[in-house]
């Protein structure tokens, strides 16, 4: 008869213990990570019959609140001018690099492309100006991009007796709808608007002249 009297005198402490499960905090949640994706083979243009002059792409910059991996977004409808950090998603690098690799692929479609020092051509630089998910409202949001170019002669750094060229200078935008009201979607249209704004800038450059 001692037993069950044993049992209830442990029983509150097993509900203590019970309760003190149920009050452990959550695991966390894993960070997404994303990238731009490979490229598809028939969104690529065909390949030109003449290929174009050869280029320098130089290292990309990127504004300093930009220089970073967390995905960004702002809420217009609140304060446009904050940019906001999704706790849970980031790029796999900052995104100026993931924009640098996708102007790349898209360039030597059309030219030969060499890294800085490797031939004495016009060099391009890169700029990220802006790159968030913009959000209109709490269910519809829309990816930014701007990219500022700046093509420099070859004459631009050459030795004494060259021609001296100015650089030229090209700001290109592009906006895309977001599928979905969140990270997923933002990191989706900000991929789509980056190829919009490097293959216009891809266009721009086939009508300089790099000579």
């Amino acid at each position: 008869m001692k037993t069950p009297l044993l049992s209830f005198r442990f029983f509150p402490l097993a509900l203590a213990l019970l309760g003190g499960c149920a009050a452990l905090p959550d695991k966390p949640l894993p960070v997404a990570v994303y990238d731009f994706g490979p490229v598809s083979a028939a969104a690529a243009p065909p390949a030109p019959t003449v290929a174009g002059l050869p280029v320098v792409l130089a290292e990309a910059d990127a504004l300093a609140a930009l220089d970073a991996v967390p995905v960004l977004y702002r809420l217009a409808y609140a304060d446009v001018h904050e940019l906001r950090p999704y706790a849970q998603a980031r790029w796999s690098m900052p995104p100026a690099h993931l924009v640098r690799q996708r102007l790349r692929t898209r360039l030597e479609q059309d030219r030969p492309v060499f890294e800085a020092g490797q031939a004495p051509v016009a060099q391009l630089k890169l700029e990220l100006e802006e790159f968030s998910q913009v959000f209109d409202a709490p269910d519809r949001s829309r990816a930014l991009v701007r990219l500022r170019a700046t093509l420099i002669p070859p004459a631009a750094a050459g030795g004494r007796g060259a021609e001296r060229r100015l650089p030229v200078h090209q700001v290109f935008s592009a906006e895309r709808p977001a599928p979905s009201a969140d990270a997923g979607g933002g990191v989706r249209a900000l991929t789509a608007a980056s190829d919009a704004a490097v293959d216009a800038l891809a266009q721009w450059l086939g009508r300089q002249n790099l000579r």
